[in-house]
């Protein structure tokens, strides 16, 4: 079953390496998420959105050699953390970090910049003090 119908019909085709796999991150710190948050529904959805565009990118062909050998082994990383009894204790944050890096490249080449929304701007909820400014100033 093809989830990302629009994607599996040529759009994936158009994104570049580190946009593909910015976005197989984003469906992987979903299923990280769900499965921290012991949440099956969810963890069970994103586990197969991210699965499937690890196969989309994978079976790119402008990828072959090293960079395919790249995709497939993060996606063995990946399954790793859910299916393999001994994994490393650090494999989450790895991982998590190895997308992290992609997201930010890709958004770098983009032009994108991150933007705060308007109810965060100044890193608070609008209308309400920080915790760490106290009661009242004298």
């Amino acid at each position: 079953m093809t989830i990302h119908v629009g994607l599996a019909a040529g759009r994936w085709a158009a994104l570049s390496l580190v946009e593909q796999l910015a976005n197989v991150g984003a469906e992987v710190d979903r299923a990280v998420a769900a499965w921290e948050a012991q949440r099956p529904d969810r963890f069970d959805r994103a586990l197969a959105r991210a699965l499937e565009l690890f196969d989309l990118t994978a079976g790119d062909g402008r990828w072959g050699g090293p960079r395919r050998r790249e995709i497939l082994r993060a996606r063995e990383e990946f399954c790793r953390l859910f299916f393999d009894e001994e994994r490393p204790p650090d494999a989450v944050r790895t991982l998590r970090d190895y997308f992290l890096r992609l997201t930010l490249l890709a958004r770098r080449r983009s032009g994108r910049t991150w933007r705060r929304t308007p109810a965060t701007r100044g890193g608070r909820v609008r209308g309400r003090r920080p915790v760490w400014a106290g009661a009242a100033r004298s």
